[in-house]
């Protein structure tokens, strides 16, 4: 398995993303320019010009027609994402934190950070209105005595919303009554990353107290807990296979102190129902901190603190595998 490497970001990755059909990688970085790539071969088509500061997190519609990045400059940009012009540019008080289309690629939810007195808020945009007309909604998540979010997803069928925080809670959030419906904390440290699988119905979170958790996407029902020694900063689904794929390591700023090997900075495959781990994958310098699968189910992809994206396409020893 020779992985295809990307280098384009001058500082660690933040975010990768698949748009549906699976030919276009989007990557951003603590560097402000995100990058699109063709997957299959690793060629760059281009940048997305405009942030002053990290992109944290990104997103692309259904019909990779629109891209949305959340930035650290206090901003969120949506993007056409075949010419890379700026379409929209919404100002938040504080810096941005996570960004996502809806189901049917018309709204964004981005939330910004709790600094500098300013509470947690999460806003709801239909993209189609002119940014000066603010927001559909708002909801202070500070007030409502909820701690920062650190990932956001949308529900089925855009009826509600889902909230990761770093105090390793679990929020659902109903969109119509703007109420927090369902509360669940399974995690002890923050909740770094949240990705459902392919039709809506499974959520994975992954966290820094060294575990990757199952849910339902509805009930938020903790269904399967994988377990690893090392902080987990990213996990993905398999979409053709019951396999899960965790990504972490230690934290970046104690990595000087180890050695390679010691880390721990492999791409761990877990098989989805029995909880077992069953192959490891290397080739980061420091921490996945992203990852992604292919919706063909025949590659993933990983971004890591050493500012390189990885994309791994699988042998056919992998393929005609069976746990």
């Amino acid at each position: 398995m020779r992985p295809i490497l990307l280098q384009a970001h001058e500082r660690s990755l933040t975010k990768i993303r698949y748009n549906r059909e699976g030919d276009l990688l989007f990557s951003s970085g603590k560097d402000k320019i995100p990058c699109v790539w063709y997957s299959i071969n690793g060629e760059r088509l281009g940048t997305y010009n405009g942030h002053n500061g990290t992109v944290w997190t990104i997103d692309v519609n259904w019909d990779t027609t629109a891209f949305v990045s959340a930035s650290a400059d206090s901003t969120v940009r949506v993007w056409d994402v075949q010419t890379g012009r700026e379409r929209n540019s919404y100002t938040l008080e504080a810096p941005a934190r996570c960004c996502a289309f809806s189901y049917d690629g018309n709204s964004i939810l981005y939330t910004n950070d709790d600094v500098m007195g300013k509470s947690c808020e999460m806003y709801l945009t239909d993209i189609r209105m002119r940014p000066a007309e603010g927001p559909s909604v708002r909801i202070n998540i500070s007030q409502l005595g909820h701690r920062k979010v650190t990932s956001a997803l949308w529900g089925t069928l855009d009826q509600f919303i889902i909230t990761g925080h770093d105090n390793g809670e679990l929020v659902q959030w109903d969109i119509k009554t703007q109420d927090d419906v369902r509360k669940e904390k399974p995690h002890t440290a923050q909740i770094m990353d949240l990705q459902t699988n392919r039709d809506l119905t499974f959520l994975i979170s992954s966290s820094k107290d060294c575990t990757a958790k199952l849910f339902d996407v509805e009930t938020l029902d903790h269904l399967k807990t994988y377990t690893t020694d090392r902080p987990v900063n990213s996990a993905a689904m398999s979409p053709i296979k019951d396999h899960v794929v965790l990504g972490g390591g230690q934290e970046a700023i104690e990595v000087t102190q180890t050695a390679a090997t010691t880390g721990k900075f492999e791409a761990r495959f877990f098989h989805l129902i029995f909880e077992e781990e069953f192959a490891r994958v290397k080739g980061h310098f420091g921490p996945i901190n992203t990852l992604a699968f292919h919706p063909d189910g025949k590659s993933y992809a990983s971004g890591g603190e050493d500012g390189f994206v990885r994309i791994h396409h699988f042998d056919n020893d992998y393929l005609d595998y069976d746990f």
